[in-house]
C-alpha cells in the first residue's frame, strides 16, 4: 500500500513536470504521443505497485499462518514430551511393582518349603508314634494282662494326642494349600 502512494505521488509529479507549457515546435502529434506514453507507463506503475502491496499482503498472510502451525507443533511437541515422561515414570513403577512381587512370590515359596518339610516331618513323627503305640500296646497285653484298664487308658490319651497331631496335619495342610493358592495367584500376576 505504501509503496503504491509513493508511485501515485512519484507520477503525478512526474506528470507535474510534464504539464508545463510545451513549447510549438510543430506538430500536436508529436507532443501527444509522449503523454499517453506515460499514462501507459502510470498505468503499469500501479498495477505494479498493486501487485507488490498484493505480493507483500499475501506474504504477510502465510508468514503469519506458518508462525501459527509452528507454534502449534511446538505446543504438541510439549504435550508429546509430557507424556513420555509419564510413561517413563509409569513404565519405572511398574518395574518396581513386578519386583516386589516377585521379592513376594520368592518368600512364599520358602515359606511353603519350610511348611511342606515341617509337615512331611510331623506325619514321620506320628507314623513312627503310631508304630511305638502299637508296639507298646502289644507289649503290654502280652506282659501285664492284670493292668488293662490302665493300658486302656494311656492308649486313649495316645489315641487322644494321635487325633490332635492329626487335626494339626490336617491344619497345615489346608496352610500349604491356601500358601499355594496365593503363589499360583501371584505367578500369574507377573508378565
Amino acid at each position: 500500500m505504501i509503496w503504491g502512494l509513493s508511485l501515485l505521488c512519484f507520477a503525478v509529479g512526474f506528470k507535474a513536470v510534464h504539464a508545463s507549457p510545451v513549447r510549438n515546435t510543430g506538430s500536436m502529434e508529436a507532443s501527444a504521443a509522449p503523454q499517453e506514453e506515460v499514462n501507459v507507463l502510470m498505468f503499469g506503475v500501479i498495477q505494479f505497485s498493486e501487485s507488490l502491496n498484493y505480493a507483500f499482503e499475501s506474504t504477510e498472510a502465510k508468514i503469519a499462518k506458518i508462525i501459527r502451525t509452528l507454534k502449534n507443533h511446538e505446543r504438541t511437541l510439549q504435550q508429546l514430551g509430557a507424556q513420555t515422561e509419564q510413561a517413563a515414570e509409569m513404565e519405572r513403577q511398574i518395574k518396581e511393582v513386578i519386583r516386589l512381587l516377585q521379592d513376594q512370590m520368592a518368600k512364599q515359596e520358602a515359606q511353603t518349603k519350610m511348611t511342606r518339610d515341617w509337615l512331611a516331618r510331623i506325619e514321620q513323627d506320628e507314623e513312627q508314634l503310631r508304630t511305638k503305640v502299637k508296639a507298646l500296646d502289644t507289649y503290654l497285653s502280652s506282659s501285664f494282662p492284670t493292668s488293662v484298664k490302665e493300658l486302656q487308658e494311656r492308649a486313649e490319651e495316645h489315641s487322644s494326642m494321635l487325633k490332635g497331631l492329626q487335626l494339626l496335619t490336617q491344619l497345615q495342610r489346608e496352610s500349604i494349600e491356601s500358601q499355594n493358592e496365593q503363589l499360583q495367584k501371584l505367578q500369574k500376576r507377573l508378565p
